[in-house]
């Protein structure tokens, strides 16, 4: 149901207080048209402020957008530069492990391998050491049997050195018993006579005169015997006889037909020398030197 209409009627403003209706009417419509204006310059500079606005935002939304590709890029890359690097790392790893536990092998082999060998060659030479020390004792058994006996010889030895002793004691009185003083072919007696080497070694060990040996055989020329000279002219070997001649103190002398065991005496600077013959044989004396240790002068 509709309300009631009801006729109204518009009634006119009351004029303003000291102006004409007319002119107020007219100074509305200005100020109208003025605000509409203002209005719609300020609009459109919203508009254009939201304009740029929109456009800086939009800028500024594909700056981000790029910087937020970028940073997406970028990290990308070093997710995927990581994860190689960490996978290059792991790889790494495991040949290092492999490595490490197959020369850890190896070497626990090596290990057991040099002990096997070296318990061997202890071994080796253990049995080689009781071998050889069963060979050692051996030989100190053999060695002390070997001296046993040696020691035994050695008394046998040392008896009949005894006995030895015993008789060259007994040659060596009889030695002394029978050296003699004879007179020389001069007329003198100087000293004891050897007729044999045992002898001679008698008048060695005493020390009384030089004694020098020689042995003689028939030539031309004279022999050096000590600082005198000889020389063979003749020998008998049945009648034991010699001559020789002797050169001492710048004089020759002939001892023509002289016997075995005679003292042929002469003077070297005023020192009476003796040379006496102990054996004769076919162009061949051997007998001994006699001399003063210290001539006179």
């Amino acid at each position: 149901m509709s309300s009631p209409q009801y006729p109204y009627a518009p009634q006119a403003p009351p004029p303003a207080y000291g102006l004409p209706p007319q002119s107020n009417s007219n100074m509305k419509t200005a100020l109208a048209a003025g605000a509409i204006v203002a209005s719609l310059a300020f609009n459109g500079f919203l508009m254009f402020q939201l304009h740029d606005l929109k456009t800086a935002t939009a800028k500024n939304q594909e700056i981000i957008q790029n910087e937020i590709d970028t940073i997406k890029e970028n990290s990308t890359a070093m997710t995927a530069t990581s994860r190689k690097h960490m996978e290059d790392l792991r790889e790494e790893l495991d040949n290092k492990s492999r490595q490490f536990n197959q020369a850890a092998s190896q070497a626990k082999k090596e290990a057991l391998t040099y002990a096997d060998e070296q318990a061997k060659k202890l071994e080796a030479e253990q049995q080689k050491s009781s071998q050889q020390l069963s060979s050692s004792i051996s030989d100190v058994k053999q060695a002390a049997d070997s001296a046993n006996a040696k020691v035994a010889d050695v008394n046998n030895d040392v008896a009949g050195v005894k006995t030895d002793l015993t008789a060259t004691k007994n040659d060596l009185s009889q030695t002394k018993s029978s050296l003699q003083r004879v007179a020389g072919d001069l007329g003198m007696t100087s000293g004891l006579v050897a007729t044999n080497g045992k002898e001679i070694e008698e008048l060695k060990r005493r020390g009384e005169r030089d004694i020098v040996e020689f042995s003689l055989k028939k030539q031309k020329n004279m022999q050096k015997v000590s600082d005198i000279s000889l020389r063979l002219d003749k020998t008998d070997p049945k009648k034991n006889k010699f001559t020789v001649v002797l050169v001492a103190d710048d004089k020759t002398v002939e001892k023509k037909d002289r016997n075995i065991n005679e003292p042929l005496q002469f003077y070297v600077s005023k020192s009476l020398y003796e040379v006496v013959v102990n054996t004769v044989s076919k162009d061949q004396i051997t007998g001994y030197l006699s001399k003063p240790k210290y001539q006179n002068r």
